[in-house]
């Protein structure tokens, strides 16, 4: 006898994932990012804070917590409400498509399955308790989520991959990457009143129109 079919509650319950987490330690003014299910185990990535000399010098830097190599680095603006990363040297900027809302999107080469790039728009939401910033692929189709615990002091994140490229290293570094950069953007943006007027000046997704609701 044949089975039945799936349904969609079905699919997405088997479809792959995995979730990082990631810790802040005060004293060592670090992040240590590690498999949820094991958060005692070597660190997969850990991100340092860099004090800033000069403006666009990295404002965060992601190094493998396996061997200390560079992975990536992100940097913020005092001013513009775009911000900027590094992947294994290969430039990405995260483009605010709004002014005063959390979407954003970036170019991929993980992602593509040509040499092209493609375009990946991250969304948020928040709540009481998290705020969650989505990355959606070009289909619109949710591929990470990084949720940010609002009033925590040291497990400030879980990173959760989702979809067939899931269990993908190269998905996985670029969103870490873009994903932290973003997340510390968005805190820089509700702190600081230069990026109010960045934003008032700002042209967000002029090139973009269509995406996200534009």
């Amino acid at each position: 006898m044949d089975n039945p079919p799936e349904t969609p509650q079905q699919q997405e319950s088997i479809s792959p994932s995995r979730t990082l987490q990631a810790d802040f330690s005060w004293k060592k003014w670090k992040v240590r990012i590690s498999a949820k299910n094991d958060p005692e185990s070597k660190p997969v990535y850990i991100i340092n804070f860099p004090i800033k000399p000069f403006q666009d010098t990295p404002s965060l830097v992601v190094k493998s917590g396996a061997d200390d190599s560079t992975v990536g680095t992100g940097t913020l603006r005092p001013i513009s409400i775009d911000a900027s990363c590094e992947l294994y040297g290969q430039a990405i900027e995260l483009k605010a498509q709004k002014r005063f809302k959390a979407q954003y999107m970036h170019l991929s080469h993980s992602f593509s399955d040509t040499d092209a790039p493609v375009p990946m728009y991250w969304t948020s939401k928040s709540g009481f308790t998290t705020w969650d910033f989505i990355c959606l692929d070009q289909n619109q189709l949710p591929v990470a989520k990084f949720s940010a615990a609002i009033w925590a002091v040291r497990k400030i994140a879980n990173i959760e991959f989702l979809g067939e490229k899931a269990m993908n290293d190269a998905v996985r570094d670029e969103i870490v990457v873009t994903g932290i950069t973003l997340y510390c953007c968005m805190l820089l943006r509700c702190n600081n009143v230069l990026s109010l007027v960045g934003a008032v000046f700002s042209r967000p997704g002029h090139d973009n129109k269509g995406k996200l609701g534009e």
